[in-house]
């Protein structure tokens, strides 16, 4: 906090659910403007890029980028979200297990690939499971996030659960979490991504 107070920043970026609400507080009170952000869906992060561009002085560029994400993620609702379903599971971190429901904004892009989130029903945003939950839900194809941008680790925990569709379908999938798990304009980058192994799972259905 010390750090942050003597860099006295003419604007501090606050996400609502991420940040402690004390600490957003202590700065609002030391005098610094904070602005709040908490997208929850793709015209959410669209229209927090214009906003935030405007706060920069920089609107036009703003503009353009949110432009170009609404553009790219229409692109890609339209080419995946009628394809045939995949039950899938977005495994968000390992201890505790969890996931997202279908008002998570990953959720919505699982929807958009064409997949089914077998979780999408829970009524916290971001639910804690265990394996059982996972085995009785069956996933066709399982995407895991995490902490690094190529750990595979999780996914060798479900190759000893043989019986999993996913193992059985070779359906176990990385999924980059700086481009999927966070509410940026790379958001599309993680979006093609994922319907890219959504689309692998369908094509291994043809071959079988």
């Amino acid at each position: 906090m010390e750090a942050l107070v003597g860099l006295a920043p003419d604007l501090v970026i606050g996400w609502v659910t991420g940040n402690p609400a004390e600490q957003m507080e202590t700065l609002e009170a030391l005098g610094m403007p904070v602005f709040y952000i908490e997208p929850r869906s793709v015209e959410d992060v669209a229209h927090t890029i214009e906003r935030l561009a405007r706060l920069a002085g920089s609107e036009p560029t703003g503009r353009q980028a949110a432009s170009e994400f609404r553009d790219g993620m229409v692109a890609l609702t339209s080419r995946y979200s009628e394809r045939d379903p995949v039950p899938t599971f977005y495994q968000v971190w390992d201890e505790p297990l969890m996931s997202v429901n279908n008002e998570h904004l990953i959720g919505q892009v699982v929807e958009l690939c064409g997949g089914e989130n077998v979780f999408g029903d829970q009524h916290r945003l971001v639910p804690r499971l265990d394996d059982e939950a996972v085995l009785a839900a069956n996933p066709e194809a399982i995407i895991a996030g995490g902490m690094g941008e190529e750990n595979r680790d999780w996914l060798t925990h479900w190759e000893q659960s043989p019986n999993l569709a996913a193992v059985t379908g070779d359906n176990l999938y990385f999924g980059p979490p700086s481009l999927i798990q966070r509410p940026t304009p790379r958001l599309m980058e993680g979006a093609q991504i994922l319907c890219d192994k959504l689309e692998q799972a369908r094509q291994k259905r043809g071959a079988s």
